[in-house]
């Protein structure tokens, strides 16, 4: 295919997301090709880093810029162009648009116009972080990039400690450091995969505790970065709970809810037996 111009069926008029590589120009999906061939114009995150996408594959699509710092007149613009008929195919610098990146805007405005969107899957950092961080992720949360400063940093942290989720964020790797010592002491030292310009030729992966990412982030000087975190641990039934903590638990749901109540959201929350918080509760309600 390289060297020669790629051309595809007319697509209908619309709006295409299309994930283009994260990096290795070969991971793109054909149809993904084929849409970028056939439509009337490609909306892009940057026109050169996608220009060469495209020289690669022999596309000839007439390019036009879109970023986050577009004006609104450019969303006017390319609705007007698919309501008169038009495909617009909305592409990023790399992966899935919308992800962490423009798009959101635009495809907002093509719904609320009645312009038919259409997802072209194919590459994406956080399913390709997952894939091999060999962490369990049945659960999962994705964060983007946490705020750069340190307090607003380490208090979205905290907001995370309790969440039973394993955790993808995109890190800068002059953050990278910080992130990480903020990371193992608030949420304390899971399993972590540091996953650097996947893809690409120097793509590396970094497997270990969050202690280990934290000794280990300052030689990470440059890349993109996907970091996913593994969930909390499991707690004990019981556990992080004193009798002082139980007695308050069930006094302040006493002051609302009978006994039986009482114990039985206690018992949920702690995964004490309800039975014993029942009696508990009684011993209280007598004082």
């Amino acid at each position: 295919m390289r060297g020669h111009e790629l051309t595809a069926p007319h697509l209908e008029p619309g709006l295409y997301v299309t994930a283009t590589p994260i990096g290795h120009l070969g991971d793109i999906t054909i149809r993904a090709l084929e849409v970028l061939a056939a439509a009337d114009v490609i909306a892009a995150e940057d026109t050169r880093v996608t220009r060469k996408l495209l020289s690669r594959y022999g596309i000839t699509s007439r390019l036009t810029a879109y970023h986050e710092h577009s004006h609104p007149d450019v969303d006017d613009r390319l609705v007007k162009l698919m309501a008169e008929g038009e495909a617009v195919a909305l592409v990023t610098d790399a992966g899935t648009p919308v992800v962490s990146d423009p798009g959101t805007r635009l495809v907002a405005r093509a719904v609320a116009e009645g312009v038919a969107v259409h997802p072209i899957p194919g590459a994406s950092s956080l399913t390709a972080a997952l894939s091999v961080a060999g962490i369990s992720a049945e659960a999962t949360l994705f964060l983007g990039f946490l705020p750069a400063k340190e307090k607003a940093r380490r208090d979205a942290l905290r907001r995370l400690a309790d969440l039973p989720f394993a955790l993808v964020l995109l890190e800068a790797p002059h953050r990278l450091q910080a992130f990480a010592r903020d990371a193992n002491e608030i949420l304390g030292d899971r399993p972590v995969c540091l996953c650097r310009e996947m893809t690409k030729l120097h793509e590396t992966f970094l497997r270990g505790s969050l202690a280990d990412l934290a000794d280990a982030a300052g030689e990470q000087d440059k890349g993109e970065i996907v970091v996913v975190i593994g969930p909390p641990a499991p707690r004990e039934a019981g556990e992080g709970f004193d009798e002082a903590d139980l007695d308050r638990m069930l006094a302040e749901r006493l002051g609302t809810m009978g006994v039986k109540d009482a114990a039985r959201e206690v018992a949920e929350e702690t995964g004490l037996p309800r039975r014993a918080l029942y009696q508990r509760a009684l011993s209280l309600g007598k004082e």
